[in-house]
């Protein structure tokens, strides 16, 4: 009775030219509303394409990133952290590392699988205004979406929205890691470039609830931590606790060059430290890698990540080469025992 209601209520309003959804799911239209089913996101550390990197950029940048590239492609999205800018102007900045790279940087991401990037980071504004613009146009004309920087401060702290198998996924990228003397000239405000900064947290708390809002799924990768701290510092902590309260579904991110702690944190998923993936100057401590994939699962509370997996690599000539067989347990194993330091548990509960 109340399903014929239903369809006959339905039929009126289309009569009225007002779109409905009925209760077979078709929107009344002739088209099937598409169920949302699971999906996995990968993430990477840190990247640039400086010393042998950027040799190998040169040669051939559609095969740049090597054989770490199949766990990229793998996924239904893939992002990473682009710690450099993307520019051949600008002025340098005054600092003593200072990273670059031709617009090709955003070819060798795609061909490799990466679908967005952060480029929120103490590197990414290395030349200046100029050197941002000049990343943002060249990300434009790649094709490659970039987020945690922009014009002003609503760009920077704008997410990426996609839609993957059925679910809209929202990714917000932001910076808690700038340079004492670079703060004000490199953070983004209502009449200035720069980056979306964590260290305004409730700026950040606001982009996530707002994402919230219209997102089934809210991803934030941050550049974060202390270098050569695989400990979770209580700033970490502090922020990670605050966003997942806001509505974040996965908090993401790297800066130490070290492998931290990932785990689940007010049920949702928190990796605290990536570490380097494609970096030129890694060894021993700074070598550990390894790709994060994530899978988020639609239930009846939401999309949440429902499974983990860390594969763990080891960069050589700037590379991150995946690991397989004992040395990938060995690796993992290692990768959860950081979790003695951290606040986050192996599951949900």
């Amino acid at each position: 009775m109340a399903a014929g209601l239903a369809v006959v209520t339905g039929m009126a309003l289309l009569s009225a030219g007002v779109a409905v959804t009925l209760l077979d799911g078709s929107s009344g239209t002739g088209e099937t509303a598409k169920p949302k089913s699971p999906f996995t996101v990968a993430f990477g550390g840190d990247v640039h394409f400086e010393g042998m990197l950027r040799a190998r950029l040169d040669a051939s940048p559609d095969t740049a990133l090597g054989p770490v590239a199949a766990q990229l492609k793998a996924a239904d999205l893939a992002m990473v952290n682009l710690e450099t800018a993307v520019t051949t102007a600008g002025t340098q900045a005054p600092k003593q590392f200072a990273f670059r790279a031709p617009p090709t940087a955003f070819r060798a991401l795609k061909s490799a699988g990466v679908d967005v990037t952060t480029m929120a980071n103490n590197h990414g504004m290395d030349f200046g205004e100029t050197g941002l613009n000049d990343s943002l146009a060249a990300g434009r004309q790649a094709g490659m979406p970039v987020v945690g920087i922009g014009r002003n401060a609503a760009e920077a702290y704008k997410p990426h929205t996609v839609t993957v198998k059925g679910a809209k996924v929202a990714v917000i990228g932001a910076t808690q890691v700038l340079d004492d003397n670079l703060i004000q000239a490199w953070t983004a405000t209502d009449a200035k470039a720069g980056m979306a900064s964590a260290k305004d947290a409730p700026r950040l708390v606001q982009a996530v609830q707002a994402a919230r809002k219209s997102a089934d799924v809210v991803i934030v990768n941050l550049h974060w931590g202390q270098e050569l701290n695989s400990c979770a510092t209580p700033v970490q902590r502090q922020l990670a606790a605050q966003l997942a309260d806001a509505g974040a579904d996965a908090i993401v991110g790297s800066h130490a060059h070290v492998l931290q702690a990932g785990g689940y944190l007010k049920g949702k998923y928190v990796h605290y430290g990536l570490g380097n993936f494609a970096f030129y100057n890694s060894s021993g401590r700074t070598a550990q890698s390894g790709v994060l994939t994530l899978t988020f699962d639609p239930g009846s509370k939401g999309t949440r990540v429902s499974k983990a997996d860390w594969a763990p690599a080891v960069i050589g000539n700037g590379l991150p080469q995946p690991l397989s067989g004992a040395a990938a347990q060995q690796a993992r194993a290692s990768w959860e025992a950081l979790r003695s330091c951290a606040d986050v548990r192996p599951t949900p509960a």
